[in-house]
């Protein structure tokens, strides 16, 4: 039987959309989450960003791999029910934490989230994959925006920076242009959502958010995770996160000393 959150019509609708919404994941741990990220904010880890240009408004925070020294990230990737339901979801034995991300957009910031996938960011690969994305504030217009079945896509979005939005690996043949999910029609997923809730998408789901012109805060906190089948990977650059002197070769399941195993059937 699937986790009590979820029925089999969310493992269905992950399996062949990539995207599906989880009412309430967070729930019961959308206060620790604040206060972990109220700690991220004040003492910022190595690859925190500021990605706003000169003239946008707002503040557009973002950090990531922060979940060993940030004990509130570690206690809700341990002991939420995150892990048993990405289990279901990928219809995995086992389930790897792979990195945590913090987004924050304050009330009148300009700038959107641009239109990505995370997979070629990453040295991983697997059809097994999930991340989600929770909200620590109510979201309307600036929740989570997702192109259901682009995981399946046969090649890949090209990955750019935020900031600059420049190629972010030399050969950009390899990849398909950045497309324009509105003016092109696809399938979009959009949810209003209340803090705690979370959209659970594959790591090839192409995604972006809007602007966050409210005025109130966008805080949101993102669990990747990842589940049998995935494997490191070599790419053309450096990957985003980097994860310096992994020592992993490709072909390999991702070491357990630094991607813990925190659920297995």
């Amino acid at each position: 039987m699937p986790h009590p959150l979820i029925t089999q019509d969310h493992i269905d609708t992950y399996q062949r959309d990539g995207v599906v919404l989880i009412k309430g994941l967070f729930a019961d741990h959308v206060e620790t989450l604040r206060d972990g990220v109220e700690v991220n904010m004040k003492e910022p880890g190595p690859y925190a960003a500021e990605n706003l240009k000169d003239g946008d408004t707002g503040r557009f925070f973002d950090d990531y791999c922060n979940w060993t020294r940030i004990p509130q990230f570690e206690e809700v990737i341990r002991n939420s029910s995150a892990a048993a339901v990405a289990a279901d979801l990928m219809q995995s034995d086992s389930v790897q934490v792979f990195h945590d991300h913090v987004l924050v957009k304050e009330p009148g910031t300009s700038k959107p989230t641009p239109w990505h996938q995370d997979a070629p960011y990453y040295f991983v690969e697997g059809q097994q994959t999930i991340s989600f994305w929770s909200p620590l504030d109510p979201v309307t217009d600036a929740s989570l925006r997702c192109v259901a079945g682009s995981h399946l896509w046969e090649k890949q979005v090209l990955p750019t920076r935020w900031l600059n939005e420049d190629n972010f690996y030399p050969d950009s043949d390899a990849y398909m242009p950045v497309p324009d999910p509105d003016a092109e029609g696809m399938k979009i997923t959009e949810w209003a959502m209340e803090p705690g809730d979370a959209v659970a998408f594959n790591y090839g789901i192409l995604h972006g958010a809007r602007a966050n012109v409210s005025d109130r805060r966008r805080r949101a906190f993102s669990l990747r995770l990842v589940g049998d089948d995935a494997r490191y990977v070599e790419r053309p650059g450096p990957t985003s996160p980097p994860f310096p002197g992994h020592d992993m070769t490709a072909g390999q399941k991702l070491r357990e000393d630094w991607f813990p195993v925190i659920y297995q059937r």
